[in-house]
């Protein structure tokens, strides 16, 4: 028999065996639930199934971890067992005690019927599977046991096909290195002419190579010579555009302050004037506005200096806010 022929009796066994546990607990439940009912409080008498249910998930339980722990070759000890025959008992005595109680023996045995078939078929299901996984395995080993023979024997006609492979190189090599023994002599003779040949070339050849050498190195000084005046040319180009640079920047420099000193005498001299007599023309009061403006003047006061009216001063202190930061007096004017 080989392993598929195996699992398929082991399902077979699985399957019939919750066929029974299914209809053995289906039984049991239509059997205990009117008992529990006539010896439960009548308030209370919606209860009755749960005592059966109860019995039947532990039947279901060990029925379960039975057939995994067989097929896993473990034994769970004495507890497993007493579980299983008081799972067993329970449901046989609770079966039969309606027809015991009424001394009807005829009741007893057909109710004994699915309780007893149920622990015979977890003991049988029990030791069907762990027979089952003992041929299981030792089925294995002998496969394994097989296909290490297999394995060893193609070993052993690798070997002996790699020594007849390794005498058969050695037995080629030795001729050929024999052969290449004898071609290295006539080829040592002919290199030895060779190398007279090419030792007299070479020497032509450096003595040419040295005279070109000379000649380069010779070029090489000129035109480091050329490039370190040209360097030094350029060096002092860049530094008379620097100082030309540095000159522009500060004549720059100091026509800005020389422009930023006058426009604020020119403020100081607006702002001195005090309040005018006389309304300023436009030009005028606008420069004094924007003088206003750059010394934060408030705005009524900037319109008794030009002469002109708070609004319109207002105006003008609202184009110098958009404008940005102050202007000199040439520009806000």
């Amino acid at each position: 028999m080989n392993g598929v022929q195996i699992r398929s009796a082991e399902r077979a066994l699985s399957v019939g065996t919750w066929l029974i546990v299914g209809g053995a607990m289906l039984y049991s439940v239509l059997t205990v639930t009117p008992l529990m009912a006539a010896h439960t409080p009548a308030e209370w008498r919606w209860t009755s199934p749960i005592l059966p249910l109860v019995v039947d998930a532990a039947v279901v339980i060990v029925v379960r971890l039975d057939s995994v722990l067989a097929r896993l070759g473990g034994h769970g000890g004495r507890w497993p067992v007493t579980l299983r025959w008081m799972t067993g008992g329970m449901t046989l005595a609770l079966n039969v005690a309606d027809s015991a109680l009424r001394k009807d023996l005829v009741g007893v045995a057909v109710h004994a019927v699915a309780p007893l078939l149920l622990i015979v078929t977890a003991e049988t299901g029990l030791a069907y599977r762990r027979a089952i996984t003992n041929a299981l395995a030792a089925h294995q080993e002998r496969e394994r046991a097989e296909r290490d023979a297999r394995e060893r024997a193609a070993v052993e006609r690798a070997d002996a096909a790699e020594k007849r492979a390794r005498e058969a190189r050695e037995f080629d090599a030795r001729m050929a290195r024999e052969q290449r023994e004898h071609e290295a002599s006539l080829a040592r003779e002919q290199a030895e002419r060779e190398e007279r040949a090419r030792r007299e070339e070479r020497e032509r050849a450096e003595a040419v190579e040295r005279a070109e050498r000379a000649e380069r190195e010779r070029a090489e000084r000129e035109r480091e010579q050329q490039r370190i005046e040209r360097e030094r040319r350029e060096r002092d180009a860049a530094a008379r555009m620097e100082r030309e640079r540095r000159e522009r920047e500060e004549r720059a420099r100091r026509e800005q302050r020389e422009e930023a000193e006058r426009a604020e005498r020119e403020r100081a001299e607006l702002l001195a004037a005090g309040p005018a007599l006389v309304k300023q023309s436009e030009e005028q009061a606008r420069k004094t506005v924007a003088a206003a403006y750059a010394a934060s003047v408030p705005v009524r006061q900037a319109a008794e200096l030009c002469g002109w009216s708070v609004g319109w001063v207002s105006s003008r202190y609202q184009e110098l806010r958009d404008q940005g930061p102050a202007q000199p007096l040439e520009e806000a004017a």
